[in-house]
Order: structure tokens, then C-alpha cells, then sequence
């Protein structure tokens, strides 16, 4: 009894030292490294587990006997199998980790870091699933039972799959659909969108729903399948750089060719500009106004956005204080010299009643309205 005690002390006493030892040294070096800090981070506690239940696993197939001995060995080969697959799915993420630490997004043009930041983020998610499944059906193997009836079970496994994907058939669409975002480049990790007629960035992909961070601190969830089957607005699918518009309508007086000069000064003085588009146009001439049309370009969504508020704002201050004649104006006459010619006109003209003077018209006018009444 006491050499079976000292035994699973020290199995014990053995794994703790050396899983010790190991982290110690992988912390220092945690220091110079990011994959040794993520093995620190991540892997410590898995590999605690199934270091203690090896030791356990020594322990009771050196010194144990009795009935209770397949019993205790079959727990612990159980509980070491799942700490074998926490082990594992640790190291994954850690070497997933290390591969997005080397793709950087802080760049102007981070188009291509994204979609492998989204296809690697998808493919964490995938790995841990697939071993958590892996690691419960080697559970299931050990038990005889299971082993025995796995025939039966891969012989109707049709079946079994048919029903499963007739009863799970939404579930399934959006995770295929979530594979399919990942690897199709329709969508990736901080993409800005506009869906359902909001704006916003692409903060999370998962296998089944997408998060939108929109413009106002909200979060939109949709299905992954939303995006495969209803269209939507990707702005930075090629390239963060984009164009947008300001738009003012001005009195007929406005000078343009000066506003254009100063919607170029403006721009040249403000770092939100990416100097690729300085237009400024007469788009629209109908009624009391004119509409006049600032076309400008800024490296992303961001700043594109602040870049149209600031140039209207100073468009808007510079027209009040320069050319306060060119803003909005109604402009309401009187006319009553004007309305005594039209009277004069309309005494000796032929073609001012609704069907003319002619004979033809004279004939409508009676079978509409009766013969002329003496006055």
C-alpha cells in the first residue's frame, strides 16, 4: 500500500516539476517570441491536465489491482483523451495566432490581410470543432458497446445523414454559406458594407451569423446566408480608397469657378485627403437653384466621411462670409405692367383660349361649353 502511494506521489510530484520547468522557460522566451507567449497563454493549463492524468494513468496501470482498477483506467484513458484534445485545439490556435500576427491590418492597403484574417478566423473555429467531434468519438470507442453497433451506424449512415440534414437544413445553409464567404472574397474582417440600408464594418464572420459594428455603436447580426442571397454594399472589396460627394444647392449668382479654386485650397490644407480627386461640378440648373456637386476621395471609409463634413461645413462658412448673394434665395416679383400687356394681348389675340380662334375651334368651344352669350 505504501509503495502504491509513494508511487502516485511521485508520478504526480514528477509531471508537476516538468510541466513547471517547461512554462518557466517558455515565459522568458514568451519575451522575444509571440508563439512562445502564446504557448504560455494558451497551453499551460491543457498540458497541466495531461500531464497529471498520465502520471494518474502510470500510477494505476503499475501499482493497482482489484476490481476497480479497468474502471478507474477507463475514466482516466476518458479524461485523458479530452485533455489530449484541449491540448491540441491550444496548439492550434496558438500557431493560428501566430500566423495573423505576421499579417498585418495596420496598413493603408490591407485588403489582402483581411481575407486571410477572415479565413484563418473561420478555420479556428472549424479546427476546434472538428477536434472536440474527433475526441468525443474516441470517448465513444472505448466503450465496447459502441465499438460493436459502429457497423450498423456506418451501414445507415445515409439515412441518418439525410435526416439530419432535412431536420438541421437552415443550420447547414449558413454554415456552408460561412465557408463560402470565407473562401469566396465577398466579405471579409473589417469590410465596410452598407446592408438593410445601414453603414458600418464586418466585426466578426462566424460559421452561421456575421456581426456588422455599424456607424452609431449598433450591432446588426444576419445569417451568413443574408449575404449570399440578398445584395449588398461592400466599399472596400478591391480597395480601401473611395470617392463621395457634397452636394449644395445654390442661388444662379454663385460663383463657381472661385468655389472650385477654394474646395482645392480647402482640400490641400487638410490631411484627410488623399490628393487623387478634387472635382467640383454644376450637376443640376432647374427651378430657383443650382446644384453644385464636390467630388473628393480619402483613403478609407473613415475618413472619407469626416473629409465630406469638413469640406461642406467650409464651403457653407466660406459662401456666408464671401458670397452671402449666392446662398438660397425666392426670389418674388411684382408684375402689374406685365399683367396690363398680357390683359391688352389677350383682348386682340387669336390663340390664347384653350381651343384657339379658329372656326374649328369656335366648333369646340360650342359643343363644349354652348353658343356665346350676348353681353
Amino acid at each position: 500500500m505504501l509503495a502504491a502511494v509513494l508511487t502516485f506521489a511521485g508520478s504526480l510530484l514528477v509531471a508537476l516539476v516538468v510541466v513547471t520547468l517547461v512554462h518557466r522557460v517558455v515565459g522568458r522566451l514568451a519575451r522575444r517570441s509571440g508563439v512562445f507567449a502564446g504557448l504560455a497563454r494558451y497551453a499551460h493549463k491543457p498540458a497541466l491536465a495531461t500531464a497529471v492524468l498520465v502520471a494518474v494513468q502510470f500510477s494505476l496501470g503499475v501499482v493497482a489491482s482489484g476490481d476497480w482498477r479497468p474502471v478507474a483506467l477507463h475514466l482516466t484513458g476518458i479524461a485523458l483523451i479530452l485533455a489530449g484534445a484541449w491540448l491540441l485545439a491550444a496548439l492550434l490556435v496558438v500557431i493560428e495566432d501566430a500566423t495573423l500576427a505576421r499579417i498585418r491590418v495596420d496598413v493603408s492597403d490591407n485588403r489582402h490581410a483581411r481575407r486571410v484574417h477572415t479565413q484563418i478566423t473561420l478555420i479556428r473555429r472549424v479546427t476546434v470543432v472538428v477536434v472536440g467531434v474527433l475526441a468525443m468519438a474516441a470517448v465513444l470507442m472505448t466503450f465496447p458497446e459502441a465499438r460493436a453497433a459502429g457497423t450498423s451506424i456506418l451501414a445507415s449512415a445515409g439515412v441518418i445523414g439525410a435526416i439530419a440534414a432535412l431536420a438541421a437544413q437552415s443550420l447547414l445553409g449558413n454554415v456552408f454559406s460561412g465557408v463560402q464567404l470565407a473562401f469566396s472574397d465577398a466579405v471579409r474582417l473589417d469590410d465596410v458594407v452598407v446592408v438593410e440600408g445601414q453603414w458600418g464594418r464586418i466585426e466578426d464572420i462566424t460559421l452561421t451569423y456575421v456581426v456588422v459594428h455599424l456607424w452609431d455603436d449598433r450591432r446588426m447580426i444576419l445569417p451568413t446566408s443574408h449575404f449570399m442571397k440578398t445584395p449588398f454594399e461592400n466599399w472596400t472589396r478591391t480597395q480601401s480608397a473611395l470617392l463621395g460627394t457634397v452636394e449644395l444647392d445654390l442661388d444662379w449668382t454663385v460663383p463657381v469657378e472661385d468655389m472650385r479654386q477654394e474646395l482645392r485650397h480647402a482640400l490641400e490644407g487638410c490631411d484627410l485627403w488623399d490628393g487623387r480627386v478634387s472635382v467640383l461640378q454644376v450637376t443640376e440648373a432647374v427651378g430657383s437653384f443650382v446644384r453644385v456637386r464636390a467630388l473628393v476621395s480619402a483613403s478609407d471609409a473613415g475618413r472619407l466621411w469626416d473629409l465630406r463634413c469638413v469640406v461642406r461645413e467650409h464651403l457653407v462658412s466660406w459662401l456666408r462670409s464671401r458670397h452671402p448673394n449666392a446662398l438660397p434665395q425666392v426670389r418674388v416679383h411684382d408684375l402689374p405692367r406685365a399683367g396690363r400687356v398680357f390683359e391688352r394681348a389677350a383682348s386682340g389675340a387669336s390663340d390664347n383660349r384653350v381651343f384657339g380662334d379658329s372656326a374649328d375651334g369656335q366648333e369646340r368651344v360650342q359643343a363644349f361649353m354652348g353658343p356665346e352669350q350676348p353681353r
